[in-house]
């Protein structure tokens, strides 16, 4: 993972992310991550379950039809290839 100096922070912004942090109940380390995460955070962002359930309204799927993408899947653990 990359790792990030900040030179040259004012102090009160300093200050402001310590007490921002406690507030949330996090390290400041981890109050500066999630800020640059929400920072750069493409805005209006179409998740791909939106995007699957607006194309099945356009196709005019039926409620059975649609029902297929509700089931369980099976989450067991996919076997290892061996290449003997």
């Amino acid at each position: 993972m990359a790792m990030l100096t900040v030179r040259n922070l004012p102090d009160e912004v300093h200050r402001a992310l310590r007490v921002r942090a406690a507030l949330h109940g996090h390290s400041m380390e981890a109050e500066v991550r999630e800020i640059l995460e929400a920072a750069v955070a493409p805005e209006g962002r179409v998740k791909l379950g939106s995007l699957l359930a607006d194309i099945g309204k356009q196709a005019k799927l039926t409620d059975n039809e649609f029902a297929v993408f509700e089931q369980v899947r099976d989450k067991t653990p996919a076997k290892p290839v061996h290449f003997e």
